[in-house]
């Protein structure tokens, strides 16, 4: 299984990069909806939203990420600025809460509302971090996701080695507290790496900017355990078997969708 998930992530791992240093603004925008798009179809899959109300659906909300493209500066005009900004009572109140009272994924309108206010303000969190094809605007975002990828990876391999008090057994039995304690030091050491290379150029110091990534890493975790648990709440394993070793797009990019979400958001409201 281990080898499965290596073998794609580092067929996968170029492409992305590609796309993050050598797209041009519009390809960028259409390529990272793609990728966002395929989370929610997988979304609506969970929540039963199938045959050709899932077809109007994602045609739709294609035509919407098409329409906020249209605003000024690539996505940045108000409309735009207030969707992303829903990121921050979503991620940092109603996702806790919804993990605390174990709602179960609703159906229906709710549903599709629900995968708009998850999925929309991830999309935008990628324009904002990545508006150009700068090299620079490359490596900001290059360095969001890295601390995604630190802290899924050092949770893995700590919880492997040491896991022994499980984090939400109702919801993902193999993650631990142990596995948080190895995502919080590897994002630790991460951003210290991230400034001495200067891939981020943020106007903090170095423990405002380690309060702020290990609030991220908790993002990241709430993002990954309500994706679990909406695979639990719909009864599957994974949100779709596209990437072999992975599941789905969006069992990859769960704590990704959250992460970019509140960083840009965060981004946005004290630039």
């Amino acid at each position: 299984m281990l080898i499965t998930r290596v073998i794609t992530a580092l067929l996968l791992l170029p492409i992305m990069l590609g796309a993050v240093f050598y797209f041009p603004a519009p390809l960028w925008a259409a390529f990272s909806w793609l990728v966002v798009g395929l989370a929610l179809r997988e979304f609506s899959r969970m929540a039963a939203i199938k045959g050709w109300p899932q077809v109007i659906y994602l045609l739709f909300s294609s035509l919407l990420a098409a329409g906020f493209w249209q605003l000024p500066v690539a996505g940045q005009g108000q409309v735009a600025d207030v969707v992303l900004m829903l990121a921050l009572p979503v991620w940092l109140l109603l996702a806790p809460l919804w993990l605390a009272q174990r709602w179960p994924l609703p159906r229906g309108v709710k549903a599709m509302l629900l995968g708009w206010v998850l999925m929309f303000p991830a999309w935008l969190g990628f324009l904002a971090w990545r508006p150009d094809d700068a090299t620079a605007s490359g490596m900001h975002l290059l360095a969001v996701m890295g601390l995604v990828w630190i802290a899924d990876i050092a949770a893995y391999f700590a919880g492997k080695a040491f896991g022994r008090r499980k984090l939400a057994p109702s919801i993902s039995p193999g993650k631990s507290w142990e596995g948080v304690v190895g995502a919080v030091l590897g994002v630790a050491a991460y951003v210290w790496l991230v400034l001495q290379l200067g891939w981020l150029q943020l106007d903090l110091p170095l423990p405002g900017l380690l309060l702020l990534a290990l609030g991220l890493t908790a993002v990241s975790v709430v993002g990954d355990l309500l994706e679990s648990w909406f695979k639990r709440s719909a009864g599957i394993k994974d949100s779709s078997n596209l990437l072999p070793g992975h599941g789905g797009v969006y069992d990859r990019i769960d704590s990704l969708i959250a992460v970019l979400a509140v960083s840009a958001a965060l981004q946005r409201l004290f630039a």
